[in-house]
């Protein structure tokens, strides 16, 4: 038998949305680095309370992007139910750069993962239907053939850079610059490549800064 977790008091239930409340408009504004007291103050609770529901970073970060990994699952089935696979491939990739550019908390999250942030099956999910949208544009012939997940995360690392960098002056520039590597992608503009596509434990390294 599956033990169920305890409702929380009333109380204890108002406090914890109150910091998460605080903590995404803190990260959409100022990124994910925002002092976990200045998120507590906020909230009007103490950093005691935040510690009591969150006790790391991660755990925080986690709970206030949880709809985002359901919005996402929500874009790549609606993309997967589209009849033009290359269509499908180019509308999902568009919303998901207009999720990063719209909210620098969730920028910095896709670009580089919180160290000690674990998947959950949302974040399987939500893997498991890129992948569906990858090879379909491969097996229709429009996504060149040796594009792989992992060249994904190249895709929003350079969004990411490009909204961190433009955002204040145009913040639609991103839109170009994924429209330039959007073609590069298509299969009758492709060219060998000189370089293997990185492997799954060299992107977790990178992304998250562990250099052993």
């Amino acid at each position: 038998m599956t033990s169920r977790a305890k409702p929380l008091r009333k109380d204890a239930q108002r406090n914890r949305d109150l910091l998460v409340d605080a903590a995404r408009k803190l990260f959409a504004a100022h990124g994910l680095t925002v002092a976990l007291e200045e998120i507590s103050r906020t909230a009007g609770v103490s950093i005691g309370t935040l510690y009591n529901h969150f006790p790391n970073r991660a755990d925080l970060v986690d709970a206030v992007f949880a709809d985002r990994v359901e919005t996402v699952a929500r874009i790549a089935e609606h993309a997967l139910a589209m009849p033009d696979a290359w269509a499908g491939l180019v509308h999902f990739l568009e919303r998901i750069c207009e999720l990063q550019a719209a909210d620098r908390g969730y920028n910095e999250l896709v670009s580089r993962r919180v160290p000690q942030a674990t998947p959950t099956e949302g974040h399987a999910r939500g893997f498991e239907l890129m992948q569906r949208i990858v090879e379909r544009a491969k097996d229709s012939g429009a996504l060149r053939p040796d594009f792989t997940m992992a060249d994904v995360a190249f895709l929003t690392w350079a969004t990411a850079r490009t909204v961190e960098a433009t955002g204040s002056v145009r913040p639609d520039l991103w839109r170009r610059n994924l429209g330039i590597m959007l073609d590069g992608l298509r299969s009758s503009a492709a060219h060998p490549l000189t370089e293997a596509p990185i492997g799954q434990d060299e992107l977790r390294r990178a992304m998250t800064g562990d250099c052993g």
